[in-house]
């Protein structure tokens, strides 16, 4: 109990330390420090996990599935702040923010990473929305960071549609509390207690409250139609929110909702939540694909790529068997590659002072590192071998085969659409002549050590995967 105690501790602490602190340097120092204690207890959590089916029973619990999710949360919470670090630096010797912001950034990021591992650990339904909805209050904020117009237009889109998207999510969870309806006390109503009861829960109202449910954290997710906040949040965020966003909080989501499933397919006994998860799945990899080709914008092109691995995933779940195990792998290689990613894309903003595709160019000469790793993180995104995208995205394919051909088929036109849509922006970007006013180097090894190291850890997972990581996968998968 105690290592969960520091996991849900440590980023309160680390928020308290920055609101009190005065200088950059105690920041820098304390969101270092923090995120990597979390990052320690995450593991030690997760090998906890391997040995156990499940542990800390009562007010928090940590099962195969949360440890997976937890990690993915630990490991980009720290290379995140590492990256924050030399972003933030260099934007404060433009004179872009000064100390205030700083440390308000700082503030609002360990908020959301105490939001986030208090929503993986809690046994509480309500607890986990409640903790989902503080991802949104605490990020709107971040959203709107650099208070331009439309940085305040990003935001407030974002704060109104996951707000109104959770609050159907929330409607949903009373509705699966029926089971308890003739049940005394006032009790908070617990994962295990619901999976006792689902078959006292009407049909009917399972069908209703998991469609609420797929809706409401299906728009934090980033499912279409739900989608459409996605990519101007991650266009006004600072970039290395925006890693926090893909990497973790995407996994957070996807966690509560196959909770729900879990509980609807034990009151139905039916396919019923199997043909919604597919049928959300494939339509956001089309979407995905099809308005990819129009981005004019190289952070809203992530936007779209996350939006595209989210229908991916969605789409593994729904169709089961390997198909679960191959969408739990694809969560742990999508968040080390996607934010290695965004962090190489903050790197070209630094630099560029645009977003903008048409305005960069020569990036070979200009952040020659900077641009190896964004071509490998490229690669790696769009599922090209030897990268473990690649596997699992066959190997959710080939589950979609074997039970629906025409659905497996559909997924495969979309996937080539994201690519040859990808490849059109990012090749662009390498060459020509860089503007005369951009000068070529690294801003500082703070922001490509990061980026290196994931993709460090990428690779290798993709060659080997440890036996505790699929003991917690096997476990995991058998859960959903």
């Amino acid at each position: 109990m105690t290592t969960l105690l520091i996991l849900l501790s440590t980023p309160l602490l680390a928020a308290l330390l920055s609101v009190i602190a005065r200088k950059s340097l105690v920041l820098d120092i304390v969101a270092i420090l923090t995120t990597g204690l979390e990052l320690g207890a995450a593991l030690v959590l997760a090998q906890r996990a391997s040995i156990a089916t499940q542990t800390y029973n009562g007010a928090f619990s940590i099962d195969a599935f949360g440890a997976i999710v937890i990690c993915t949360v630990a490991i980009i919470g720290f290379f995140t702040a590492l990256y924050s670090v030399g972003y933030l630096r260099e934007e404060v010797s433009k004179g872009i923010i000064g100390f205030r912001r700083v440390r308000e950034y700082f503030v609002l990021v360990h908020l959301f990473l105490f939001a986030m591992f208090f929503a993986v650990v809690t046994t509480a339904p309500i607890l986990l929305w409640i903790a989902v909805e503080a991802t949104t209050l605490a990020t709107a904020f971040l959203v709107s960071f650099y208070n331009k117009r439309s940085a305040m237009e990003a935001a407030w889109k974002y704060l109104i549609i996951n707000s109104v998207g959770l609050l159907l999510g929330f409607l949903g969870t009373l509705l699966y509390f029926t089971a308890f309806r003739d049940a005394g006390g006032a009790e908070f109503v617990t994962w295990d207690m619901l999976r006792a009861s689902a078959g006292a829960i009407d049909p009917l109202v399972a069908k209703i409250g998991f469609v609420m449910v797929l809706i409401g954290y299906g728009t934090k997710i980033g499912l279409a139609p739900m989608h459409t906040w996605k990519p101007d949040a991650y266009s006004k965020a600072p970039t290395p929110v925006v890693a926090l966003f893909s990497g973790a909080l995407l996994n957070v989501a996807l966690l509560a909702l196959l909770r729900f499933k879990g509980v609807t397919d034990l009151a139905l006994h039916s396919n019923f939540t199997q043909y919604l998860l597919i049928g959300f799945g494939l339509f956001t990899i089309l979407v995905a694909g099809l308005i990819i080709f129009t981005q004019w914008n190289y952070k809203r092109l992530l936007a779209y790529s996350s939006i595209e691995h989210a229908g991916i995933m969605v789409l593994g779940f729904g169709f089961g068997g390997v198909g679960t195990f191959a969408a739990l792998l694809h969560m742990i290689y999508h968040s080390l590659a996607k934010s290695s990613l965004f962090f190489c894309a903050g790197n070209i903003f630094l630099k560029y002072s645009s977003t903008k595709i048409e305005n960069v160019r020569g990036l070979l000469t200009t952040l020659p590192t900077t641009t190896i790793l964004f071509f490998t993180a490229f690669l790696a995104v769009v599922g090209l071998p030897p990268f473990g995208i690649f596997m699992t995205e066959l190997y959710i394919i080939i589950a979609g085969f074997a039970l629906h051909p025409y659905v497996a088929a559909a997924a495969v036109f979309g996937l080539a659409l994201v690519f040859v849509g990808f490849l059109r922006h990012v090749t662009g970007l390498a060459y020509g002549d860089a503007p005369s006013e951009v000068a070529p180097g690294e801003s500082n090894y703070l922001t490509v050590v990061p980026s290196l190291t994931l993709l460090i850890i990428l690779i290798l997972l993709g060659l080997y995967v440890p036996e505790e990581i699929r003991t917690l996968l096997h476990a995991a998968a058998s859960s959903i």
